[in-house]
């Protein structure tokens, strides 16, 4: 099993996971400049990481990784406690953060470089506040709990790299101490720190 990744990207969150697994895998380091060239664009024509290889078959999407993961190895119980109530919370916040969250930073990715300065400007301040609304939400969610849905769970190192991307562009989290406290536990956990060790983030 080989995960491809760049450092710092979502693909962060599939080597968190395979770090809790526990299952061999190898950890293949892919540059931007590298997406682009045919022999990457063979295994996923998007340019894009994460990509999962299991012998000839080739899986991408973060969220289609992260669910495979989680139901390959149900001893991990990184998708809930077996029970379809409990898998669909998992996708419910699983899907917060993808659908609503990672998103929002595209304007920082470079899908607003056409505009203007003030206009990025603008449309950049503008979803610093829409994050804001979205992290009070999941800071709310924390309440009492470790772990997003109460348990480990792929929801967590999926959080954990958005609010990576957060921090580092001085998006407004004061005052929401249960995110905060999550985001402190997920760094000190040895499967998190051998991650972000091996992509060079430590």
């Amino acid at each position: 099993m080989k995960l491809y990744y760049t450092p710092g990207t979502c693909a962060l969150a599939d080597h968190i996971a395979l770090e809790w697994i526990g299952e061999p895998f190898d950890a293949q380091l892919v540059s931007r400049e590298e997406r682009k060239q045919p022999a990457y664009l063979a295994i996923n024509p998007a340019g894009a990481v994460p990509a999962l290889i299991i012998g000839d078959w080739i899986l991408t999407q973060n969220v289609a990784i992260l669910n495979y993961l989680a139901d390959k190895h149900p001893e991990s119980k990184l998708g809930g406690d077996g029970t379809p109530e409990s898998r669909a919370v998992v996708n419910q916040w699983l899907s917060l953060v993808n659908s609503d969250v990672h998103p929002l930073f595209k304007v920082w990715f470079g899908s607003v470089a056409f505009l203007d300065q003030d206009d990025i400007d603008t449309v950049q301040a503008n979803t610093r506040v829409q994050l804001r609304t979205l992290f009070e939400r999941i800071d709310r969610q924390l309440d009492g709990k470790q772990w997003v849905t109460g348990t480990r769970s792929i929801v967590d190192p999926y959080l954990f790299v958005v609010l990576r991307w957060a921090r580092a562009l001085k998006v407004d989290l004061k005052g929401l101490d249960h995110l905060h406290a999550f985001f402190d536990r997920m760094e000190a956990d040895p499967g998190v720190r051998k991650a972000l060790e091996a992509q060079g983030l430590k």
